[in-house]
């Protein structure tokens, strides 16, 4: 009896699959991704910190600088106005007052602002701690593809943060603190809504120009296709040209500039799906 069952268990250690060695448990995934979460809160945390202390600076040169006449988009779109005979560019041209409504909206909008400039300087080093996390469970071939990922997202997103601060967050403070139902009504500007306007838009920006990125990744795992982009062309179009009417000022130049970069977005996620595709069918035929 005994012999027997020595048997069953030996028999039984042979036919068991000994895990690859560089397989992790669900329970060592979890401890992986929990040490890619504090190195990244670790460096927002710094970054925050540094924008903390840099109060003057980040308040007065970055988060009030789009409101002033002076501000470097103003003036370019004041001189573009001056040479298309147009006063529509001639924007935050009037000085804008901002209150605070509560004693510690100050302190608190310091705080909030902090962190945000703490999210937008560490993104770079977020993006790379994602990757990190991602990468082992690729092939080699798809590790060899996706490489230059976190260059690239990080490029893309930092282009469309600086695409939102220096061209939509003027046009649209410009537009929102001009816009008037009544005469008998007067803007009086929170500090709160303005900054929460400003933080929102340029955060926005820079995921809309991740869109390429989203594409090659959706494609690679056979969600999106060239054809289905292509096919939904003109309704993205119109998607597109109403986020920037909405976004802008009323005239057809501001709408323009703000939809031809969102247009050549979708354009370039279109081609980037399709060599996507393209491979993955290559692949597939000499398999």
């Amino acid at each position: 009896m005994s012999e027997t069952g020595n048997r069953e268990e030996q028999s039984t250690k042979k036919g068991r699959k000994k895990p690859a060695s560089g397989e992790m448990s669900f329970l060592e995934h979890l401890e992986e991704l929990r040490w890619h979460i504090i190195r990244s809160v670790a460096y927002v945390s710094i970054f925050a910190v540094l924008a903390f202390i840099m109060k003057d600076f980040i308040f007065t040169e970055v988060i009030f600088k789009p409101k002033m006449p002076d501000f470097w988009s103003n003036r370019m779109l004041a001189k573009m106005g001056d040479l298309l005979g147009t006063d529509a560019l001639d924007i935050n041209q009037k000085p804008l007052k901002l209150i605070a409504l509560k004693m510690s909206d100050q302190f608190m909008l310091h705080f909030t602002v902090a962190i945000i400039a703490g999210l937008i300087a560490a993104a770079p080093m977020i993006f790379r701690e994602i990757w990190l996390f991602i990468k082992p469970a690729l092939y080699d071939k798809e590790r060899k593809y996706a490489g230059g990922a976190v260059f690239y997202t990080s490029f893309l997103f930092i282009l469309g943060i600086l695409f939102g601060y220096f061209l939509i967050v003027p046009l649209s403070i410009d537009f929102l603190t001009t816009y008037s139902v009544s005469p008998e009504v007067e803007n009086q500007i929170n500090m709160r809504s303005y900054i929460s306007t400003v933080t929102s838009i340029t955060f926005a920006s820079g995921f809309i120009f991740l869109l390429p990125i989203f594409s090659y990744f959706l494609s690679k795992v056979g969600i999106l296709t060239p054809g289905f982009m292509k096919g939904y062309r003109r309704h993205a179009y119109v998607l597109l040209l109403l986020v920037a009417a909405i976004i802008t000022p009323p005239d057809v130049f501001s709408q323009i500039m703000v939809a031809i970069p969102l247009v050549a977005l979708y354009e370039i996620s279109i081609v980037i799906s399709g060599i996507v595709v393209k491979r993955r069918e290559r692949e597939a035929l000499e398999a």
